[in-house]
């Protein structure tokens, strides 16, 4: 017995053809998918609008922090660290 039936070879070839059917079937068009438009409450509203890139209050916020960080690290600590070691090693 070398290789399939006629019934089997029709069975195979069929289900081939499924296959790429259902394939094809999955593949998204440009309208999809379609989600329903979102609707925010008024404190997600805030933080949509206030992170958009380019926005006024987004800079200012990025330069605070910026600011913070340059006052903790360039100032404070090493101010602490001298200040401790002067304290209790000096």
């Amino acid at each position: 017995m070398g290789g399939y039936s006629a019934d089997e070879k029709l069975r195979l070839q069929q289900l081939r053809v499924l296959r790429r059917r259902w394939l094809r079937d999955q593949e998204l068009s440009e309208r999809e998918p379609v989600l329903p438009p979102r609707r925010l409450g008024p404190v997600a509203a805030f933080w949509e609008r206030f992170l958009q890139p380019g926005s006024l209050w987004r800079h200012q916020v990025f330069r605070l922090y910026r600011a913070g960080v340059f006052t903790v690290t360039r100032l404070l600590l090493p101010s602490w660290l001298t200040l401790y070691y002067i304290k209790y090693h000096v």
